[in-house]
């Protein structure tokens, strides 16, 4: 199953770093790529494919001006997942979300979320029923989904790898390819 995560009204004034740091953490929590409507921001997508480059895997970012476009082109092969507060709690329908074979496109807002994409969502779901930011909201959705393998996740291409360490920072630097 491809996860795809649909981020919702990006503004640069005010949602730079939220907005990279939901896709830096859906590339961690195993999504294979998103996209970002609102306005277009060179820096997000930068900061994203440099951590890509240096830290591997195949995560892609774009850019389009019409989140129901997305939308509705996602549906003809996929199935929709609306992460809101308002939904269905995560653990009432993770499973039935998890067994569905098809694609994920994963929508999350910025600012106020249109009141049509909880109709073109084939599950509206709430991590938790208080407010918090998307980017919590989408690690646990795609934590849950994955049910913790992408904690183990191999990223190929990456320059650098974390050597994981009791005390202190060990970051290694790897041959292309590895």
């Amino acid at each position: 199953m491809v996860v795809h995560v649909l981020r919702i009204g990006h503004r640069p004034a005010r949602d730079e770093r939220v907005t990279t740091h939901l896709f830096l953490a859906a590339r961690a929590f195993g999504a294979s790529g998103g996209t970002y409507t609102g306005v277009r921001d060179p820096s997000v997508e930068e900061s994203v494919r440099s951590v890509v480059s240096d830290w591997g895997g195949g995560f892609s970012l774009g850019f389009t001006e019409s989140w129901r476009e997305a939308i509705r082109n996602w549906e003809v092969a996929g199935k929709v997942v609306h992460l809101t507060m308002y939904g269905l709690p995560l653990r009432q329908v993770i499973e039935a979300i998890r067994v569905d074979p098809s694609d994920k496109l994963v929508v999350v807002g910025g600012a106020k979320v249109p009141g049509e994409v909880y109709g073109l969502a084939d599950w509206n779901v709430a991590v938790t029923s208080q407010p918090h930011s998307e980017v919590s909201a989408l690690a646990v959705f795609l934590h849950e989904l994955h049910e913790g393998r992408e904690l183990d996740a191999i990223f190929e291409g990456a320059r650098l790898k974390v050597v994981p360490q009791d005390h202190g920072k060990l970051v290694e630097e790897l041959r292309r390819g590895v």
